[in-house]
């Protein structure tokens, strides 16, 4: 199960700096590829806005 990005995204970055995999991109809200995201949930620890949720 991939992680998924909300609009509640505020594109900060935080999560794009976190991500093991390079999943995420960047973008007006940023998006996690699902083939990539390995569900660790290390993009979720560092939202501050709780953007990024278990698919």
């Amino acid at each position: 199960m991939a992680y998924k990005i909300t609009d509640a995204c505020i594109a900060c970055g935080a999560c794009e700096a976190e991500c093991p995999t390079e999943a995420i991109s960047a973008g007006d809200i940023y998006v996690i590829d699902p083939d990539k995201c390995i569900d660790c949930g290390s993009c979720a620890n560092v939202c501050p806005v709780d953007a990024p949720q278990p698919e």
